[in-house]
């Protein structure tokens, strides 16, 4: 060979004497053939891999781990939460159908639903699902999906699953519900009776914020119809980040058992603190421990703009799950897009903050909170 087609073909063969104790990443973006014939036996089925977009080793690995987690029997990979959620209810819905949604979600699936599903010809209605009575009412002859959150965001509400189980097994309809918040670590719903289970892998599921990843898991044929429509639609994940991912999966239980304690403790020192107006953390999540997010509503005591700016050395973040400690402003960040009603209705205000407990000390992070606090209360 001459110098520039060696260069192109140096490259090491695989073999099976090649024995990686991790998964090596497979970052390519299509696999190749030694014959017409073994191309063909893609599509025929005996070969699981052409073009990345189609699948990738790491890909599959996620969406395999995940599943497991879940105790689902398939799961897929996608390029954010978001995505995950859009594959899994287009799994479901087609133009014409309807979804009832809980009306406290995260903002931005709160925009997809009302707005982007819209220009699809599927229409959303959002209820408060403690209401049995605003369920029932919601329901239309079109209805095919009921969507969640297992622990709704900001305000922590946990939902009752078995209740809405029950409720979509009696007009036979489909649940999807989002278990970033509680991990499969504090909460399994598909093992509950959720069809569809989806992920930000983003947050905890990667949990050291250098990742943006989706994965939704459940019922065989629906996780089919989700993974055609990650192939179709291009909202696949790269092997690097599916890669990453599994790795930082590895220490969930680990960094979950140690932040929600954390949260336990902060969200107990700053219910008995005089200008914490309100503290939102649930008590029956799990026997594992209630989440690692704290949302708090400052009193009209505390200048909020000062608050932010003497948290010292907790970042302020429009995200979660990180093994830091951060913070969140909902009403300038996650839930910006819903309407003034729908923010005023869920009491989304200027005195609303949504801490992500990480895996530091403590005491460290009661410290921090109340001097910032402190700091902030007006003279």
């Amino acid at each position: 060979m001459k110098f520039t087609t060696k260069v192109v073909h140096s490259q090491l063969k695989g073999t099976e004497e090649i024995r990686s104790k991790t998964t090596p990443i497979y970052q390519t973006s299509a696999f190749s053939f030694t014959s017409l014939e073994e191309l063909e036996g893609f599509y025929e089925g005996k070969s699981p891999y052409l073009y990345t977009r189609t699948g990738n080793p790491n890909t599959d690995e996620l969406g395999k781990m995940v599943a497991d987690l879940e105790g689902a029997p398939a799961g897929v990979a996608t390029s954010s939460g978001l995505s995950a959620i859009l594959v899994g209810i287009l799994a479901v819905v087609q133009s014409g159908d309807h979804i009832i949604a809980a009306e406290d979600l995260y903002g931005g699936t709160f925009h997809m639903l009302k707005e982007e599903l819209k220009s699809l010809g599927i229409s959303t209605s959002f209820v408060d699902f403690t209401s049995l009575e605003e369920l029932e009412g919601a329901i239309t002859s079109q209805t095919k999906l009921i969507y969640s959150e297992t622990v709704t965001n900001p305000f922590m509400r946990v939902e009752d699953i078995p209740k809405m189980v029950g409720f979509a097994e009696k007009h036979n309809l489909k649940t999807m519900i989002d278990n970033t918040f509680a991990t499969p670590f504090l909460r399994q719903p598909f093992l509950e009776g959720v069809d569809l289970v989806a992920h930000s892998a983003t947050k905890y599921i990667g949990g050291h914020s250098d990742i943006t990843a989706g994965v939704i898991v459940g019922k065989e044929d629906l996780v089919q119809k989700a993974r055609e429509k990650v192939v179709n639609i291009g909202s696949n994940l790269s092997p690097f980040e599916a890669w990453l991912t599994c790795r930082g999966a590895k220490t969930l239980a680990l960094r979950m058992g140690t932040q929600a304690r954390n949260a336990e403790v902060l969200a107990a020192d700053l219910r008995a603190n005089e200008y914490v107006k309100e503290v939102y953390y649930p008590t029956d999540l799990s026997d594992k421990g209630n989440g690692a997010i704290v949302t708090i509503e400052l009193s009209n005591t505390c200048d909020i703009s000062t608050f932010f700016k003497s948290l010292g050395w907790i970042k302020i973040i429009p995200s979660l799950a990180g093994v830091e400690t951060t913070v969140s402003y909902p009403l300038g960040t996650s839930h910006r897009a819903l309407p003034k009603d729908a923010q005023e209705k869920l009491g989304i205000n200027t005195h609303v903050v949504r801490i992500s407990l990480g895996i530091e000390d403590g005491e460290d992070i009661v410290v921090q909170f109340n001097e910032a606090i402190t700091a902030s209360v007006k003279n």
